[in-house]
């Protein structure tokens, strides 16, 4: 399984997520049969939002699926130029810069308000405004000498509050001089999830999209659902199991994905409530019908234990939780 590298919160890390992603005859022992499917496949690769992408669809005409390939990918270089943090132009930036951005992209705000609800149901495990605490920990290992311990980042802990953003008609805002967002655990669930709306437009019934995050409807080329991988955070190329990828979106988070040191002490998921970095080697998965919840989710239960993810999940529901370590799997919800 590759590893697909991107923006982490404002730089270019290494990526947080590593999923596998396959057809169905890749995990066909895993899947039940199925008639072979109408159409040929089509291919597209690329980059969304920093990270590697790709689009396989299945359709019976070529060029009419070169067509919608490329609304899609018309679609997402204009989210792309709200959402990114690696954009100077980007709508983002503009309100990192400012902070405040008037008649902000109706996007922009759909997206805060999610945020908004999973910050709240998750205690705020999920925080956009965690950016401070990036920077703070991206600053200090580039200036720190070998083996360096953790930065002391007690003073920027004010500035990281979801309450401070504040979305009115017309305006978004940060309530405190020093704020900054990132929509890393959000944005490209977002965006998966408005391509697979654009491509149902289009009349496409079978599609795997790999955004960032992964979303299937319908199947693969062999009749068989799509298979989504969940890789070992030890050894990132072995997928340790497949989960049906046919119409759910899965997410994967893990501080493996990206690490600060060299030691590998310290992954770039930092805790938006007392700023410390979740554990390395330890990737959490979710499973859900829409892929930006499945993006956001997999960021807040990256952050918590067990007992807390069981129980938060439970209360949600309609979610599917994995716990991946060194070699195994294990499913919480």
């Amino acid at each position: 399984m590759p590893t697909r590298s991107t923006e982490a919160a404002g730089g270019s890390l290494g990526r947080r997520r590593f999923i596998a992603i396959a057809a169905a005859f890749a995990g066909a022992g895993l899947a039940p049969g199925g008639a072979k499917a109408a159409g040929e496949l089509h291919h597209w690769n690329g980059v969304a939002l920093g990270a590697t992408a790709s689009i396989q669809l299945l359709h019976p005409d070529p060029a009419e699926a070169r067509r919608i390939i490329d609304a899609a990918v018309l679609e997402i270089e204009r989210l792309e130029a709200i959402f990114s943090l690696y954009r100077a132009d980007s709508a983002v930036t503009a309100l990192n810069r400012t902070g405040r951005l008037a008649a902000p992209p109706l996007e922009l705000v759909e997206l805060l308000a999610l945020a908004r609800e999973v910050s709240r149901a998750s205690g705020g495990a999920f925080d956009v405004t965690v950016q401070p605490l990036w920077l703070r920990y991206r600053d200090h290992f580039a200036a720190a000498g070998e083996a360096p311990g953790a930065p002391d980042v007690s003073d920027l802990l004010p500035l990281v509050d979801w309450r401070g953003v504040g979305l009115e008609a017309g305006l978004i805002e940060l309530g405190r001089p020093g704020m900054a967002i990132t929509l890393n655990g959000i944005a490209q669930g977002y965006v998966t999830d408005r391509v697979a709306e654009l491509l149902r437009r289009n009349g496409v019934d079978d599609v795997l999209l790999d955004l960032g995050e992964a979303r299937g409807l319908g199947q693969g080329p062999d009749g068989r659902p799509w298979r989504i991988g969940i890789a070992d955070p030890a050894d990132p190329a072995r997928v340790l199991a497949r989960l049906d990828g046919s119409g759910s979106a899965v997410a994967t988070s893990g501080g493996y994905g990206s690490v600060f040191d060299h030691d590998r002490r310290f992954g770039h998921l930092i805790d938006p409530r007392d700023g410390r970095t979740a554990p390395v080697l330890r990737g959490t998965t979710v499973v859900a019908g829409d892929a930006a919840l499945a993006d956001a989710w997999s960021t807040a239960f990256a952050l918590m234990g067990v007992d807390e993810v069981r129980s938060v999940a439970s209360a949600i529901g309609g979610l599917g939780v994995y716990l991946s370590t060194s070699g195994e799997v294990t499913r919480l919800v």
